[in-house]
């Protein structure tokens, strides 16, 4: 853990280093927008807790992989990961959001496998 990590200041992925690092296993993706949002498209790899339920359900995550946060745009999921970081948790925040993490060719598809979008 770096010092900025320890402080609870998220360390940045961008989407292609973490498309690569959920691709490996190295980092488990969670996404924390909201059902709708959910539904609309998202990575086949992620686990979804929307961010309003994150304490609720912090002991679905787990304790012993790194965490990459996503959401559409970066912003819940920097304010996600810093409470992930306070909680204990490895985590970094996707910069961009789902939107880079599409522009960038990362899957968004819905939970039938359907092309999905970005909402």
């Amino acid at each position: 853990m770096t010092s900025a990590q320890g402080a609870g200041v998220p360390e940045d992925l961008d989407a292609a280093t973490a498309k690569a690092r959920t691709a490996t296993g190295e980092s488990w993706l969670l996404d924390v927008r909201e059902p709708d949002e959910w539904e609309a498209g998202h990575s086949a790899v992620a686990h979804h807790i929307p961010m309003g339920e994150l304490e609720a359900r912090a002991g679905e995550i787990p304790t012993d992989q790194h965490i990459a946060v996503i959401c559409r745009s970066g912003h819940r999921s920097s304010l996600a990961t810093q409470a992930l970081l306070r909680g204990g948790f490895a985590a970094s925040n996707i910069t961009g959001g789902m939107h880079a993490w599409s522009e960038m060719g990362g899957d968004v598809v819905t939970d039938d496998g359907q092309p999905g979008r970005v909402a």
